[in-house]
């Protein structure tokens, strides 16, 4: 057994008791329709439940697991849209991007809310401040850009032209936030987590608690087309393991911060535990994924950012089979 196998293993005792007691629904399906399911593994800690899934995937008929490191604000979409990962989760923006040009790209299931948040200097208290003001990003297009294009188009701002757009790496941005150099600086775990630590601006927008960022999906999961279609058994059931896994990171988030930073996942036990904490986990239910969708493609074709309106995005880019099947299924 891999070291990541072992510590995964020792982490979800308490995952694997609730698989084995709900088991009726796998077990009356046939078995996935390929053993391989490919992950990315990125620096996201919002990501959390993939991780600690590795697991739950296992005991959906998963014998070969990868997840594969990448780096970079398009990462995630570009691995997506080239079929070199499966399944992923991801912010519904910048998937939204890619499926308006076309990509082979499909949204399954709103995963949780919530998670990014804005910092910014004295100089800006709200969003509105930040017309004629720079923003520190990781680049144009990657789901920091096209988070904060959709608040701006929200309030009446024109992101194209209203702000300026500087485009670092993160440790670069948050140097310049503290150093005045940029406005803002928009984040995701454990970036907040660091800023708060260090002292370093303020929370102007908290995405996981401020309306309306809180009341639509953050961290939604998407598939590559031709995995979708060709394996949807192995789909369904990918979705079913990173479900429960947001279970376990909502009742036990020391035991998911555990595994994430004994998989190498992150580095930092304490930002971990306290990003799973304030990440609602546990509403992946609550809302409408289609209304997310409908709702970022509003302000991104307001931002002239796709030219798609919601309904050809929804009708070209989701499949909501999976998810409702599951909702039926995990009542508890």
């Amino acid at each position: 057994m891999r070291r990541r196998e072992f510590v995964s293993a020792l982490g979800l005792t308490t995952a694997a008791v609730l698989t084995a007691l709900r088991a009726g629904p796998a077990e009356a399906e046939p078995p996935p329709e390929t053993p391989r399911l490919r992950l990315l593994q990125t620096t996201a800690i919002c990501q959390a439940p993939q991780y600690v899934a590795e697991q739950l995937l296992r005991a959906e008929g998963f014998t070969d697991i990868r997840y594969i490191p990448k780096q970079g604000p398009q990462a995630i979409a570009d691995a997506l849209a080239s079929g070199e990962a499966d399944v992923n989760m991801h912010f519904s923006g910048p998937l939204i991007l890619r499926i308006d040009q076309g990509a082979p790209i499909v949204v399954l299931a709103g995963v949780h809310p919530g998670c990014y948040e804005l910092f910014g200097t004295e100089r800006v208290r709200r969003i509105s401040d930040l017309k004629g003001k720079s923003i520190g990003i990781r680049g144009l297009g990657g789901p920091e850009h096209v988070f904060l294009a959709s608040m701006l188009a929200y309030v009446g701002l024109d992101p194209r032209h209203d702000v300026r757009w500087e485009a670092h790496d993160t440790e670069e941005s948050i140097a310049r936030l503290a150093a005045g150099r940029i406005d803002a600086f928009l984040g995701f775990p454990p970036d907040p987590q660091e800023l708060r630590a260090r002292k370093i601006g303020h929370v102007v927008v908290n995405s996981n608690v401020d309306r309306p960022w809180s009341q639509y999906y953050c961290c939604m999961l998407a598939g590559h087309r031709e995995f979708v279609r060709k394996h949807p058994v192995a789909t369904k059931r990918a979705l079913r393991a990173i479900l429960k896994a947001s279970a376990v990171c909502a009742t036990e988030p020391e035991r998911a911060a555990r595994v994430l930073v004994d998989g190498g996942y992150t580095d930092r036990y304490d930002w971990a535990v306290q990003a799973i904490k304030e990440i609602s986990y546990s509403r992946w239910r609550d809302y409408d994924a289609e209304d997310t969708i409908r709702f970022y493609a509003l302000r991104l074709r307001e931002s002239s950012m796709i030219k798609s309106n919601p309904t050809t995005i929804i009708a070209e880019g989701t499949d909501w089979r999976f998810i409702n099947e599951l909702k039926r299924e995990l009542k508890g």
